[in-house]
């Protein structure tokens, strides 16, 4: 049997390795990005190139499954095109999600990325309202209000700080919007696939390939990478391999914590991790916040976290009240899962 110390260092180091592999992709992200060494301003044809690269790596892992069964387990990976066509709608929404997000981040600092896109559980709740017809709870409204005073106070700060740039801000809330969208096209497509997620990735990913082809053309990006310099470079393109490998990897470390812990646990390590990633931008790139700059990013987390609690608290109740009142006592210490928010991090 599992010893408490046993598991307690595996959940340790699950939710180490995803606070390392999501700060080190948003990091890695702004460099290619918008880093003064490379100037190559072409980012979806970054976002392109890393779609490719899990498109490999699926298939690279689904290989070695059936080589060494002992060793790990992989999903079968096929392309059927009449999935192609049935995961379309979702991997549209998917393309908006991951090419908002890294506009996002090429045009505002990795400080205030958090701010940028924190307006993902407000519309979530409206989308879910529109789409789904699902009512929201008062306290659940409160603290989107709460998140939402706090985005507009960060963003207000960050212009009085001479940062800001509304075009960034723009993609973070266009970001948010089709990160919630993601989330409920995800739960809609998933049965086509057999419910499987990386199968599901594999599909989003096919097709991402192709939808950012025509974008490319339209933003003249084929020509600009062409003309860029460091092309044949070592070092630029083991940087855009190893930023594909972490977006792979975010997808699988993920689902381990989630396993390790629970949903609920995933959205509050989520919420903490965003913070200290916030504070490691500020001493990494030696920005200097005013104290109101801060307390928008307090009122944004603090609400983040304040939203999942009362959800959870609400999910708990409605398992409780389905439940015959002779079992009732015994469960009532059983917390219900908490569906995540959809990780966003992936490309971004």
């Amino acid at each position: 049997m599992e010893t408490l110390l046993s598991k307690s260092l595996k959940i340790a180091a699950v939710v180490s390795a995803y606070w390392c592999i999501s700060i080190s992709m948003v990091f890695l992200n702004k460099y290619l990005l918008s880093s003064q060494d490379l100037k190559l301003d072409a980012p979806l044809f970054v976002t392109w190139y890393q779609c490719v690269v899990t498109v490999l790596l699926c298939f690279i892992f689904s290989g070695l499954s059936k080589i060494f069964p002992n060793v790990f387990t992989f999903p079968e990976m096929n392309i059927d095109p009449k999935l192609c066509r049935g995961t379309l709608p979702l991997s549209i929404v998917f393309v908006c999600m991951i090419t908002f997000n890294n506009l996002c981040l090429k045009n505002v600092g990795v400080a205030f990325y958090n701010i940028g896109r924190s307006l993902t559980t407000v519309f979530n709740v409206a989308f879910s309202y529109v789409m789904l017809k699902q009512m929201t709870s008062g306290p659940a409204l409160l603290c989107c209000g709460v998140i939402i005073g706090g985005f507009f106070l960060g963003v207000d700060q960050e212009g009085a700080s001479g940062d800001l740039s509304m075009l960034g801000v723009l993609f973070g809330v266009c970001a948010s919007a089709s990160v919630a969208l993601n989330a409920i096209y995800t739960k809609k497509v998933l049965p086509i696939v057999d419910n499987n997620i990386w199968r599901l990735t594999l599909y989003n990913n096919v097709n991402a390939t192709f939808l950012f082809l025509p974008l490319m053309i339209v933003f003249g990006e084929f020509s600009e990478v062409l003309n860029f310099p460091l092309l044949f470079e070592f070092h630029f393109w083991f940087f855009m391999s190893l930023s594909g490998v972490l977006g792979f990897a975010i997808g699988t470390i993920t689902g381990l914590q989630i396993q390790f812990t629970s949903p609920l646990t995933h959205n509050i390590s989520g919420t903490a991790k965003a913070a200290v990633q916030t504070v490691i931008a500020c001493l990494y790139f030696h920005d200097l916040k005013s104290v109101l700059w801060w307390l928008g990013n307090v009122t944004v987390l603090g609400g983040s976290a304040a939203y999942t609690e009362v959800k959870r608290r609400e999910m708990k109740s409605a398992h409780n009240q389905q439940l015959p009142v002779s079992r009732k006592t015994d469960s009532e210490e059983k917390q219900p899962m908490v569906l995540p928010e959809e990780n966003s991090d992936s490309k971004a």
